[in-house]
């Protein structure tokens, strides 16, 4: 008996010196082997432009205070944290994924280009090195914090990446990330998806958290862009969730709720300016009013915006006047005739 106890005391104290040799670098309450191991379970299956001006997602030196590129090679930055919403009975992890570039090289391009897509997992038990993680929602940043912003949220789900990476189309020269190849005729109608090919990640490489870099990441820290900002702030906040949660399963929704339609109307008013001079300028002066009966999400079933372009139109025709008439023969929408006894004066 005395054997077993002093077998049994020894198989604690070497398991909890193993635990204990685990390093935890970014001291987060995840050792970094498990991180590592989350970061490559989710990774995203990229597609990039062929032709994009800045080739590649970038590395940049490691311990170097300012961002310093090293080479365009397909590198993707990872952070993984535990959610607010973790307890020990219930396991919450977030993960981010950064694609950094060298440089913005569309309309009103600048040098560094912090972009990046998350998204929220769980686990199934208490033992985090044991359990078995799944993603529950995606998120993607799109014009993050412009005008133009529509970036995404959907059900993991519904983009059928629950036990690995969702599939992100990463727009040509702006890099804006989406969710869906179709949307990324989003966000002012400057981004397009077009000869997309798959991105080879060569490095996957850990930044740690703010104030406790990991592999060099010391450059999180500079002001010379948002990076520090973006690792300090969850995507997964209760509110987008619980909009999103009252979609169909098939819908992605926009993060910010409001303002994305106006943004479709830009972007169709901007390609159709030829046929309609003027109206332009009105449709302009009336987006403020019409933005705020339109739709908050996109149906992935569909494999396009057209649809919900079209709601936002028959929705909006009355406030822009002659410019949505415009616009809605440039989307081939064929607005229902009133009865004669309530046809508008």
């Amino acid at each position: 008996m005395r054997a077993i106890v002093l077998t049994a005391i020894a198989l604690c104290a070497a398991a909890a010196f193993s635990q204990q040799s685990i390093p935890d670098t970014d001291h987060d309450g995840l050792n970094d082997a498990l991180e590592q191991r989350l970061l490559q379970q989710f990774l995203p299956a990229f597609h990039i432009g062929r032709h994009d001006c800045s080739a590649l997602p970038a590395e940049f030196l490691p311990d170097v205070p300012t961002p310093t590129v090293k080479n365009e090679d397909g590198t993707v930055y990872g952070q993984v944290f535990l959610s607010k919403s973790s307890s020990a009975e219930h396991p919450v992890a977030e993960i981010h994924y950064y694609h950094l570039w060298s440089t913005d090289c569309g309309a009103h391009g600048h040098p560094l280009d912090t972009e990046h897509v998350a998204t929220l997992i769980h686990a199934d038990r208490a033992d985090l090195d044991t359990a078995h993680w799944q993603s529950d929602y995606w998120f993607a940043a799109a014009h993050e914090n412009t005008v133009c912003d529509v970036s995404q949220i959907a059900r993991a789900s519904t983009l059928h990446a629950e036990e690995h990476g969702a599939a992100v189309w990463i727009s040509p020269d702006k890099h804006a990330s989406y969710l869906n190849e179709a949307l990324c005729k989003a966000g002012c109608g400057n981004d397009r998806c077009t000869d997309m090919t798959a991105l080879h990640v060569t490095h996957l490489i850990n930044l740690g958290e703010q104030g406790a870099p990991m592999n060099g990441s010391v450059f999180i820290a500079s002001h010379q862009w948002p990076l520090e900002a973006k690792m300090e702030a969850s995507n997964f906040p209760p509110e987008p969730l619980d909009r999103l949660n009252r979609l169909p399963n098939t819908d992605i929704a926009w993060y910010h709720s409001g303002r994305h339609p106006a943004q479709g109307v830009i972007a169709i008013s901007s390609h159709t300016e030829q046929h309609i001079g003027k109206a332009g300028d009105r449709t302009a002066g009336a987006l403020d009013t019409a933005s705020v009966n339109t739709d908050s999400a996109i149906t992935v079933a569909k494999e396009n915006t057209g649809n919900a372009l079209a709601k936002s139109y028959r929705k909006t025709t009355h406030a822009l006047g002659s410019a949505a008439r415009h616009t809605g023969d440039a989307l081939h929408v064929t607005e229902k005739k009133a009865p004669p006894e309530s046809k508008p004066e």
